[in-house]
């Protein structure tokens, strides 16, 4: 058996289109690669798998339909763009999916929808009912009124975020390429296919970050590789492949050996830890001494206030904050219980002194061990 083997088996699927695959560079949506995808994604659905789809592509096609010649920088009018060209970008797909006797279901997502716990259920709980259905969810960024502190990035991210949400059993990034190379193909004739790789490891991001990103999307190879690194924490294994191959979905489902695959380095995170890994905005930073970095990693135990060194930025109860060493590394992230300016007096002391510091004790640690996650 392969590591590709147990891709047969693979029954909930998450497939990424990229913008300038989708857009084909900016000249307009590429109706044929369209059906095609429909036309594989129907295949799978026939055969009892369960499709999620995150596409991007509603910015490109927006700047295409106004008749702007370069993408703008401006956040108003990249809002006005994704409102012009999601519309373009759904119906392109709502067509091609009829076609193939396959309902659709639009699911526009923001980073606060992921990020509040009770809308992340209940994103959960919506997209299941909808694979239940046997509908195809078509999944995109809310572009039209994310801001850029809130926004996820791009729609790699996205898609990793989904699969975890959904447990998905695979994450398919198609992409312009045939997967990652170990240099940039476009600069380097010598460059070689990574058929096969592990999820978070950094040489892996040193390879992807020697790639460009093109002028119609926010992505590239390195943010691909960071969003298999999001896939593993649920034990999905992503492949990073080329949309324009065709049946590529059907050779990935057989096994056979194409594009990069990305496998997961360690066990599955249960899920409220998942969460708590695939929160991307974090309130403040706690700066551990040794001893606390050495407890936290070899023991999973709850940080104490006697191991901060230091707090920095201003958060309340219950927000995300990172356990970082004196590197400046993060090692974990976590749900705080006191807020910025109470941590800061009980820093560095033991937990026995929280009552006399603050003049009440709610929890003994800053933040407890189930409400902890290690990176």
């Amino acid at each position: 058996m392969t590591s590709r083997t147990p891709l047969k088996n693979a029954r909930r699927w998450v497939v990424k289109v990229g913008s300038s695959l989708l857009t084909n560079d900016g000249a307009g949506l590429d109706t044929s690669l369209i059906d095609g995808w429909a036309e594989q994604m129907a295949a799978l659905c026939r055969e009892g798998a369960e499709v999620v789809l995150v596409s991007s592509g509603a910015v490109s096609e927006g700047i295409k339909r106004l008749g702007w010649r370069r993408r703008p920088h401006a956040l108003h009018e990249l809002q006005a763009a994704a409102a012009v060209g999601q519309m373009g970008v759904i119906q392109a797909y709502e067509s091609a999916f009829q076609r193939q006797g396959v309902r659709t279901a639009q699911i526009l997502l923001s980073h606060d929808d992921l990020a509040d716990r009770q809308r992340y259920l209940n994103a959960r709980s919506t997209l299941r009912t909808l694979l239940n259905l046997g509908v195809v969810p078509v999944i995109n960024e809310n572009d039209t009124v994310a801001v850029e502190e809130i926004r996820f990035g791009d729609n790699d991210t996205l898609a990793g975020l989904v699969a975890n949400l959904i447990e998905s059993d695979i994450l398919v990034i198609l992409t312009d390429q045939e997967g990652m190379y170990d240099r940039d193909p476009n600069r380097h004739s010598d460059a070689k296919l990574i058929h096969e790789a592990q999820a978070g490891d950094p040489v892996l991001e040193q390879q992807a970050a020697g790639g460009g990103v093109g002028k119609w999307g926010r992505g590239g190879m390195l943010t691909k590789v960071r969003a298999a690194r999001h896939a593993a924490r649920s034990g999905t294994p992503t492949l990073i492949a080329s949309g324009r191959r065709g049946g590529v979905l059907q050779a990935i489902a057989r096994g056979e050996e194409v594009g990069t695959l990305i496998l997961p380095a360690q066990a599955p995170m249960d899920a409220r830890k998942r969460w708590l890994a695939g929160q991307l905005q974090v309130r403040g930073r706690f700066i551990l001494d040794d001893g606390a970095v050495k407890v936290l990693r070899e023991s999973g135990s709850s940080l104490l206030p006697i191991g901060v060194k230091a707090v920095e930025g201003g958060f309340a109860r219950g927000e995300v904050v990172a356990c970082v060493d004196g590197q400046g590394s993060e090692i974990a992230r976590g749900l705080v219980n006191y807020n910025a300016e109470e941590a800061r007096k009980i820093m560095g002391r033991p937990s026995r002194d929280i009552e006399a510091i603050l003049g009440y004790v709610d929890e003994p640690e800053l933040i407890h061990r189930d409400n902890m996650v290690m990176l």
